[in-house]
């Protein structure tokens, strides 16, 4: 039996806003697509990377789920948790077979360009030093749960550098040529500089 979009895998698609993993489950046992698209050509696990909804995003892996779609804007997982400094998610979909040498986005960049751009020293890996800049924005859960902020300071720089350690391309630059080392030191990101570094 196969289900598709415009039957069981919309409401899949749809039913993933609500992290409902149950419900996504039993789709899957009737037949529903693992891969449907919605209007911005997303699928649920784009869905499930955009709201953060970390179990359901590894219960899709874990079905087999595409970890290298894009969707209509080029955005595949890990550049979404990239963005969104999610580091479990990051880790997530490099286990469930993402290629983080993945050209990505309308800028034509990868994953570490983003969280490099964004100041993210690899996604997650310094919430201490922006606790209290996340605090003013809407991230209070994204603290919440990240644990005790210092551990993430003293970890080791293959816990620290997901994306880098699963050979993300330092060499290559966005649409402007600019590459993740550039953005970081372009925008004083000292922190991404010394991490490169000792990538070297």
């Amino acid at each position: 039996m196969s289900i598709g979009l415009s039957q069981k895998g919309q409401e899949r698609t749809s039913r993933c806003r609500y992290t409902q993993t149950p419900a996504a489950a039993k789709l899957i046992a009737a037949g529903a697509d693992l891969n449907p698209r919605d209007a911005n050509r997303r699928t649920p696990l784009h869905v499930a990377g955009h709201a953060g909804h970390y179990e359901l995003a590894k219960f899709l892996l874990d079905q087999g789920a595409d970890a290298n779609a894009l969707d209509a804007q080029q955005y595949d997982l890990i550049t979404i948790a990239a963005v969104r400094d999610e580091i479990r998610m990051v880790r997530l979909d490099i286990a469930g077979g993402n290629n983080p040498r993945n050209v990505t986005s309308p800028y034509r960049g990868t994953a570490l360009i983003a969280a490099a751009h964004l100041g993210h020293v690899e996604p997650g890996a310094d919430r201490g030093r922006r606790a209290a800049r996340s605090r003013q924005q809407s991230g209070l859960d994204r603290i919440a749960r990240s644990g005790d902020p210092g551990r993430w300071r003293q970890a080791p720089c293959r816990d620290r550098a997901p994306l880098l350690a699963a050979g993300a391309n330092t060499e290559l630059g966005d649409k402007n040529g600019v590459t993740a080392l550039q953005h970081a030191r372009n925008k004083g990101q000292v922190e991404i500089v010394k991490l490169f570094d000792t990538k070297r």
